[in-house]
């Protein structure tokens, strides 16, 4: 099969995304390759773009789909366009469904995630804990974006809500059917930047990505309604790809998620209750379990009335499921991927999954 490439306003290696971390990768006998940046993966093919449009990249004999994902950089022969191999991702969003040890790859070289939620019963503080926890071991700048807030005489209790999530949050209350979307996310949608969009079916995510494209593009994904007395939606992307935003950056959507479970997320745990890990050394016993120890440094805090009861309750709630999640996740001695360690003293790497994927 031969496969052309489809002739696309020409745009820079920078405009996509690409920068000296993924160049710094090219070996020397590499230097004539071609660089692709995926933008869709199906069961047996994979498109991508690359500085001078689409390509419809010839896969290897034996190949196996599931290894790459959306935002991926790979190189390929710039004359039979086959893919030679992929690039170190510089961040990965990642899931594992329940009961499975195998990853679901969401996206990758993501710059930010919007968390979309809106101001009605699906605003849910432990599930959007979740969420940041995700971000935060990602290496991924999280972002709040509450829609629906037009809805509701309250919208300002949701936004101090949202906000005391975690420590210099950014939180947006943001209407995707006005004009103006791209103005008020300017600072994180410029051109080289890639953002990401989660959040459960119903909560305005695929008019958000809609908005983001801008109207010469027409519908990118269809959109559903919400039943607005239980705040639950029927989903509507069934798949991850790869969009253009209008004035510069990509986007990508994802399926909704109904629930969120915790596996192998120590680092983003521990940046999402950074008052608790901030408190923690302060103890007398250094294995304190902040539950009933003598001398616990956060149980006076929340005595003093300077952490909130909950606020720790939800601390300890997700600090048990990661515990016993990983444990089931991965094998003693398992490496993780190299996109998302980091070195940091006695934290440990780790992941968010989630699971129950609305498709």
């Amino acid at each position: 099969m031969i496969n052309h490439r489809a002739r696309l306003p020409e745009s820079s290696l920078a405009d996509l995304g690409w920068n000296d971390f993924f160049g710094a990768q090219i070996l020397p006998d590499e230097e004539s390759s071609l660089p692709v940046r995926i933008s869709a993966v199906h069961r047996t093919r994979i498109t991508g773009i690359s500085d001078t449009g689409l390509v419809g990249l010839v896969l290897p004999a034996r190949a196996n789909t599931g290894q790459f994902t959306v935002g991926d950089w790979v190189l390929a022969d710039p004359q039979t366009l086959l893919l030679q191999r992929r690039l170190e991702r510089k961040t990965v969003l990642e899931r594992h469904t329940k009961g499975d040890r195998t990853s679901q790859l969401a996206g990758a070289n993501i710059d930010t995630l919007f968390i979309v939620t809106s101001c009605n019963a699906e605003f849910d503080v432990a599930r959007l804990e979740r969420y940041l926890a995700l971000a935060n071991e990602a290496r991924i700048t999280p972002v709040i974006l509450l829609t629906k807030a037009d809805l509701t005489q309250d919208a300002a209790s949701y936004l101090e809500r949202a906000v005391a999530l975690q420590r210099e949050l950014s939180v947006i209350v943001s209407d995707p059917r006005r004009g103006d979307v791209i103005n008020e996310l300017r600072r994180w949608c410029g051109k080289g930047q890639t953002v990401a969009l989660v959040g459960s079916s119903g909560v305005g995510k695929s008019t958000m990505v809609n908005a983001l494209v801008g109207p010469a593009s027409g519908k990118i994904q269809q959109t559903g309604s919400i039943r607005e007395n239980d705040a639950q939606g029927r989903h509507t992307t069934t798949s991850r790809s790869l969009h253009a935003m209008f004035g510069g950056g990509w986007v990508i959507d994802t399926p909704g998620m109904r629930t969120l479970h915790v596996s192998d997320a120590a680092v983003g745990i521990s940046e999402l209750f950074v008052e608790i890990t901030e408190l923690a050394p302060l103890c007398k016993f250094r294995d304190c379990t902040h539950a009933h120890e003598p001398g616990c440094a956060v149980s006076s805090a929340v005595s003093a009335g300077t952490l909130k009861p909950e606020r720790l309750a939800r601390w300890r709630m997700m600090v048990a499921d990661n515990i016993n999640n990983t444990s089931k996740s991965i094998k003693p001695g398992e490496s993780r991927p190299a996109a998302n360690r980091r070195r940091r003293p006695q934290i440990e790497n780790d992941k968010i999954a989630a699971t129950h994927d609305e498709e």
